[in-house]
């Protein structure tokens, strides 16, 4: 088993550059089934989730080659019938994306049911709902679920929620339907966005990008494209925090300023403040931190939602950056009723927290953490228990960190060379 050894401390200085947006990854991995011919991926991270999807894709039968460490080329033209991998999409959440794709070039999918964090309720109602607007019927079947359609037709819909890769699936689905489609409450999230740039890259029509109404003109095929993913937001966030905790200093490259905005505004009621510099942040040295009280001098409150609110991936590393900040703040999770237990660990190590239910902590910042033995419950957990050993007095060790391989690639090379005293060591 292999763990994360930290000695507490370290002052993070110098440059970083994130890597490709997992969240946009994963979808345009299972958009490129769509395309009837090659298609080049640019800037795709190299974390485990990836990895899962690229297996799921060769076990289909559909050619993907490896041009270099973060770039594929994938030949989807003879796509056929052939069942999706029941233990590969038990592995990861997103398996579910293949099922728009599939029923549109191929009418019919047995979906396997999808893995992922356990950090809550995730419902797949919005998904078939979608689907069955565009003329599909579904079943339940033994561990899946059975997807087919004779023919897929536009349709008027509007989601029970914002959901994320509900809004995906059927954006694919919709892109080689019959005819206008329009999803209203649709997620508008940058990987959200980041998808739908590709799609148009291949000949797909649709606008509205960015906004929570798409409209979709479906056309017979996809074209060959090539497509960069964009620099992964939460990632930025997760090591400008991290910076603004041990003291440090730090210009994070080439990030999407516009995507990067939710995620600066929230950190800022920590009293962690950046300089935006063209493409680039730069995070100042020596920040005091101090919790930004409300105008009436009330307790102030972090919330996330749908975009662009603040993001629910970065609660979790919020949460630890406020228990170095002087002050009390209120964190509201209204996505996940789970994502928040991981802060008995941060009570474990120190940190003077209030868990009040499962959507909402309270947390009095100025503590002193000490290092412990701690075990990775999630992806964005597994990365703010990083964070906290960082920031502590003494030595931490950090296992499970599987799950954190799963969203942050090569995530101690990149904090070694910031000055973090890391090392990944096997048991």
């Amino acid at each position: 088993m292999e763990y994360f050894d930290i000695e507490g401390g370290s002052v993070m200085r110098g440059e970083f550059t994130p890597s490709g947006n997992k969240n946009e990854a994963l979808p345009v991995l299972a958009a490129s089934l769509l395309c009837n011919g090659k298609v080049v991926l640019k800037n795709v991270p190299d974390i485990k989730d990836v990895r899962v999807m690229i297996d799921i894709i060769d076990s289909l039968g559909v050619p993907i080659s490896k041009r270099s460490p973060n770039e594929f080329e994938i030949d989807a033209s003879n796509l056929i019938d052939k069942p999706l991998d029941k233990e590969l999409c038990g592995k990861v959440r997103t398996s579910i994306l293949f099922a728009g794709p599939l029923l549109a070039r191929i009418g019919k999918v047995m979906l396997p049911l999808p893995g992922g964090d356990v950090i809550g309720r995730r419902r797949l109602d919005t998904h078939f709902l979608g689907f069955e607007k565009l003329g599909a019927e579904y079943s339940a079947v033994q561990e899946g679920y059975e997807i087919k359609a004779d023919q897929l037709r536009g349709a008027d819909i509007f989601l029970d929620e914002a959901s994320v890769t509900a809004t995906e699936n059927i954006i694919m689905t919709a892109v080689l339907a019959k005819g206008s489609t329009i999803i209203r409450n649709a997620a508008s999230e940058p990987h959200v966005q980041g998808l739908c740039r590709f799609l148009n890259g291949m000949g797909a029509k649709i606008t509205g990008v960015g906004t929570n109404v798409l409209y979709i003109e479906g056309v017979q095929n996809l074209e060959p494209a090539e497509h960069t993913i964009g620099p992964d937001y939460i990632e930025a966030g997760s090591f400008i925090a991290l910076c603004a905790m041990t003291g440090g200093e730090l210009t994070v490259k080439n990030t999407d300023a516009y995507s990067m905005v939710p995620v600066l505004n929230g950190l800022k009621k920590i009293g962690i403040n950046c300089e935006l510099k063209e493409k680039d942040i730069y995070v100042p040295q020596h920040q005091s931190l101090k919790i930004q009280k409300e105008m009436n001098t009330s307790i102030p409150k972090i919330d996330d939602g749908p975009w662009p609110s603040f993001p629910s991936d970065m609660m979790s590393m919020a949460i630890v950056a406020a228990t170095q900040a002087e002050g009390t703040i209120l964190f509201f999770e209204k996505m996940f009723e789970s994502r928040l237990f991981f802060v008995d660990r941060l009570i474990s190590m120190g940190a003077q927290i209030i868990l009040c239910d499962p959507h909402r902590v309270v947390v009095s910042g100025s503590s002193q953490l000490y290092g412990t033995k701690l075990d990775s419950p999630d992806i964005r957990a597994g990365m703010a228990l990083v964070m906290a050993a960082i920031c502590s007095k003494g030595r931490s060790r950090i296992y499970n960190i599987g799950q954190i391989d799963r969203g942050y690639e090569k995530l101690e090379e990149k904090l070694k060379n910031l000055g973090v005293n890391i090392n990944r060591n096997r048991a």
